[in-house]
């Protein structure tokens, strides 16, 4: 499919730039600037109008722009357009390939349309294949000039185009004399390029003339600039693309294509230069002739990987047991032990005789939660000893599943051991609290230590009403905690707070005793 083969439409539109920062405008500078600035608001205001026709009736369409003024008459010397139309607007309509048989009947519709604006245009319309064979022809300056057309509409292979293009003009200008070839490919390439998407573009390096450095040198000194230039490209170009630069050195790249390396095989394929010093195209033009052919020693290579990703998986198996499965059960299985009072044990020697110690034993969990502990520590056993090589995805599977169900009983336990705790802590703090109040008062009920504590202390102003606050917290939490109301931020408040209560009564009994062992002696 060539460019030749494409009808192409004249309408009458007056020339005019459209502030187009790419473009040259003092091919259009007027002599009166109020006239030229009318004209070019009615001018835009019509284009909105064609964009918004062309895009209601051909929704498929990825790109509508203008090209630059300056470039046109490249596009006429290069692509047999009429000399006349050289002060003409020319309108640069891309859509998908498969339209490509609708593009007469599109093209006359917009015909139709334009005609209405009594103005002066040319219209082309192409798909992504015609943009790439004006690249495979070496036309480098025609793609420059669509990359830097002004956009009306771009569903995303404008802009992508647009940074790769100018990326591509600020490495040259650094080192044009390096550069071989400037290539593109991916999602651009094939046409599915979208406002957001990667560009993937691969830059070869000549080395073979390096005298005053290392050649890996230069290829990092190189790669250095050329990835400092993206986030400018991106910024120039007014663009979310993120350009995915890839730098190969000449003399590697050859040796890839001798090896018949597929990755470099498939970028010679499917990519598509936007420079090229006479080096990328020919390597493309051998592969489409079959000349470039792997070599036997490559061939052995590339189906030995096929074994050795096989053995790659089953190791990568047994280190997810190993590394992932061991850990992640040993691990909560040695917190719940120190939650529980004891210290850390030893999780390949230790942690299954005191798991079972503490929590089988004393029947909070069942049997079958130690048993699979005790496999997860036997598979790391016979791991460190290479007693087993490899683990089946099915035996895997299961072990992820056991593993799901022991993580949910653990947290169950974990519950359970805190409830057990909180009851134990909010009963001793009961117990020391009221213990305390019986030796001050005698044994009485707790409703009447209480209320001894107010009369007698509180409001004598021997404690503060605070301490009688405290009390009250600690009676309610036990209460609350009996009815299963409490958690444990209200235990572990009410066991600070009682921390208070419980020191201050202490000192003031001891204050009281010695009060009392003075007044004995001066008797």
């Amino acid at each position: 499919m060539t460019n030749e083969s494409r009808e192409r439409e004249e309408h009458d539109i007056p020339e005019m730039d459209l502030d187009n920062k790419y473009s040259s405008k003092k091919d259009f500078l007027p002599e009166n600037p109020d006239k030229m600035k009318k004209e070019l608001d009615k001018t835009k205001k019509e284009l909105e109008k064609l964009k918004n026709f062309i895009l209601k009736k051909y929704p498929f369409t990825q790109m509508i722009s203008i090209l630059p003024p300056a470039s046109i008459k490249n596009f006429i010397e290069e692509e047999e357009v009429p000399k006349e139309t050289e002060k003409h607007i020319h309108l640069y309509m891309v859509v998908p390939e498969e339209n490509f048989k609708e593009i007469p009947k599109i093209k006359e519709e917009v015909v139709k349309q334009v005609e209405e604006l009594k103005q002066k245009i040319w219209l082309h319309i192409k798909t992504p294949v015609d943009l790439w064979e004006i690249c495979l022809d070496s036309k480098f300056d025609l793609i420059g000039a669509i990359a830097m057309s002004y956009p009306l509409h771009d569903t995303g292979i404008l802009g992508a185009l647009r940074v790769a293009e100018i990326h591509k003009s600020l490495v040259l200008q650094k080192f044009e004399k390096y550069v071989v070839s400037y290539v593109i490919g991916g999602s651009l390439v094939r046409g599915e390029a979208v406002p957001t998407s990667d560009v993937d573009v691969f830059i070869i390096i000549n080395d073979t003339d390096v005298k005053r450095m290392p050649r890996l040198e230069l290829k990092e000194r190189l790669r250095a600039i050329i990835y400092q230039y993206v986030g400018e490209a991106s910024a120039i170009a007014g663009v979310k693309n993120k350009l995915s630069p890839q730098v190969y050195l000449l003399t590697d790249f050859w040796e890839s294509v001798k090896d018949a390396h597929p990755v470099i095989f498939t970028f010679i394929r499917d990519g598509i230069p936007i420079y090229d010093r006479g080096t990328f195209m020919p390597w493309k033009a051998l592969l489409r002739m079959g000349k470039l052919k792997p070599s036997p020693e490559a061939i052995d290579m590339f189906m030995s990987m096929g074994d050795k990703t096989v053995k790659r998986v089953k190791s990568a198996l047994l280190d997810v047991v190993v590394n992932e499965i061991f850990w992640g059960v040993t691990t909560p299985a040695q917190a719940l032990l120190m939650l529980n009072g004891c210290a850390p044990p030893n999780a390949k020697k230790e942690l299954v005789r005191e798991f079972k110690k503490e929590f089988y034993d004393t029947k909070m969990v069942e049997k079958k939660y130690i048993d699979f502990l005790q496999k997860v520590v036997d598979i790391w056993r016979d791991y460190e000893h290479e007693k087993i090589k490899e683990i089946s995805g099915e035996e895997v599977d299961k072990l992820v599943n056991s593993t799901e169900d022991y993580l949910k009983r653990l947290k169950e336990l974990r519950e359970e051991i805190e409830k057990r705790t909180q009851e134990k802590t909010i009963e001793e703090i009961y117990k020391d609290v009221f213990t305390l109040l019986k030796a001050m008062f005698g044994s009485k009920s707790q409703d009447a230590l209480i209320e001894d504590f107010e009369h007698q202390i509180v409001k004598k102003a021997k404690f503060a009403p605070q301490h009688l606050r405290i009390l009250k917290d600690i009676v309610h939490a036990r209460t609350e905690f009996k009815k299963g109301k409490s958690d444990s931020h209200k235990i572990d408040q009410a066991r600070r707070s009682a921390s208070i209560l419980i020191n201050d009564i202490i000192e003031y009994n001891q204050r009281c005793e010695l009060a009392s062992k003075n007044n004995e002696n001066k008797k």
